[in-house]
């Protein structure tokens, strides 16, 4: 073995001098930010999780150079660069970075503080990448400081201003909305409800024609059936499945799932299901259990105040009936469960901050809804990582632990594929060959909750 340098995981605390800070801190600058474009990482002896099948590659050695893996292999073969910075992967698993699919990156009139806590908060729990879903002015120059290693945070893949009932007037003005927001960069368009079927059908004409994809709601001049046949690349919420199915009536019709299912797959169109968000939205979980989340310390205490009481209000609004709730969260359920066995692509996402949807933290939550729903670990998994990658397979390769691959990695101490659960017991988490162990991440953490107290 060639000079390596070893730090321990208590003293490895980013490559390159990373600052940790408080979210009373001033915003990072560029001399604030870790420099990682000639860092050299070695993860020795790890159980790499590629996340290519169902499959676990013991004892491998796996070496990072910038923002790329350079190579995979048995341990015993490694040729380890000089200089090369080492984390001890003994009895832990390497598996590629999650997503967050339906994921929101503060507003301009939040504080850059609150904004770069959220987006540390994704990175936190494992999250490398963000696909924002409702943009704002001055988000396009965050997503650049991301990509840039300037900020501390997911790369960024973020949707324009959304297109809703009040933001769009005709189909004229919905074709130019997509225009400009192609001449001004953003990754993708965003559906709210509120389109009628004319602008709805303007913008996705025109957004085929510019070659941008657009994802979000079905609006209910729309309908499902008719999204699919115009192309909408992301059914979110699994929004337009319960009301096509008729599912806050009662039981489901199992041909009428397999033919809407078989119709999702046919067209090629993807699915982002926020089912644990969904649940508290219908009002299935009690404001009791849902203030009793211990992540939301992380969140300002009037935003956790403002979700209590718009829950109690929709506990307590005329005709709010419990059962009806508990049916279509059910048949939620089995709508997702359908989908994944039917071969729909599914893409992990939470909806966060949303209600009681903490960024980052609230994965874990969608995680355990998932596996609820009959999907396997491997299924949950691919959700967040391989499907990730193929979904932005034009604008680079990540998502796989695979040589040429963005260094976008989650080391945890045990094995997710036996529980999706054990994603929790994080050592630490990569973003673009930037190494940020554990005891760094739960420093950060502690000072943007004390920020708060």
């Amino acid at each position: 073995m060639k000079n390596v340098l070893r730090l321990s995981k208590t003293t490895l605390i980013v490559i390159a001098s990373l600052s940790i800070y408080a979210c009373s801190a001033p915003p990072e600058t560029a001399s604030d930010a870790p420099s990682d474009s000639a860092a050299q990482v070695a993860f020795l002896g790890v159980n790499v999780i590629p996340m290519d099948a169902d499959r676990v590659l013991a004892d491998q050695t796996v070496i990072v150079s910038g923002d790329r893996i350079v190579s995979v292999g048995p341990a015993s073969e490694a040729d380890i660069p000089d200089g090369a910075v080492l984390v001890d992967g003994d009895g832990k698993y390497l598996m590629p970075g999650l997503a967050e699919m339906h994921g929101h990156i503060p507003p301009p009139t939040e504080s850059d503080e609150f904004t770069e806590s959220v987006l540390f908060m994704y990175l936190a729990n494992g999250i490398t990448t963000v696909r924002g879903m409702l943009g704002y002015e001055g988000q396009l120059e965050l997503r650049n400081r991301a990509s840039s290693g300037e900020l501390i945070a997911p790369n960024l893949y973020l949707a324009g201003p959304s297109f809703n009932g009040d933001s769009v007037e005709s189909p004229g003005q919905a074709a130019e909305k997509v225009r400009t927001q192609v001449g001004e960069g953003w990754d993708l368009l965003k559906v709210h409800p509120g389109l009628t079927l004319a602008e709805y059908d303007a913008m996705a004409t025109t957004a085929d024609e510019l070659g941008i994809p657009f994802g979000g709601h079905v609006p209910a001049d729309v309908g499902l059936a008719h999204a699919i046949e115009m192309g909408q690349q992301t059914i979110d919420h699994l929004d337009g499945y319960v009301e096509y199915l008729n599912g806050s009536l009662g039981p489901l019709v199992d041909a009428e799932v397999a033919d809407i299912v078989e119709r999702t797959r046919a067209a090629g169109v993807w699915v982002v299901p926020t089912m644990a968000l969904w649940e508290t939205i219908m009002g299935a979980r009690s404001v009791e259990a849902l203030t009793a989340y211990p992540e939301l310390g992380y969140m300002p205490p009037a935003t956790r105040a403002q979700w209590a009481r718009q829950h109690e209000a929709r506990l307590a609004a005329p005709g709010f009936d419990p059962d009806v709730a508990r049916t279509i969260v059910d048949n939620r359920m089995r709508i997702l469960k359908a989908l994944g066995d039917g071969g729909v692509r599914i893409l992990m996402g939470t909806d966060a901050p949303q209600q009681f949807s903490v960024p980052g933290f609230s994965i874990h939550r969608e995680l355990a809804v998932m596996a609820e729903a009959g999907l396997s670990p491997y299924e949950i998994l691919k959700s967040g990582t391989a499907n990730v990658g193929l979904y932005f397979q034009e604008r680079d390769k990540f998502g796989t632990v695979v040589e040429g691959g963005r260094a976008d990695l989650l080391l945890v101490e045990r094995n997710p594929l036996e529980d999706v659960g054990n994603l929790k017991y994080r050592s630490g988490v990569m973003v673009r060959g930037l190494w940020l162990p554990e005891d760094a991440i739960q420093q950060r953490l502690a000072r943007i909750a004390a920020s708060y107290q």
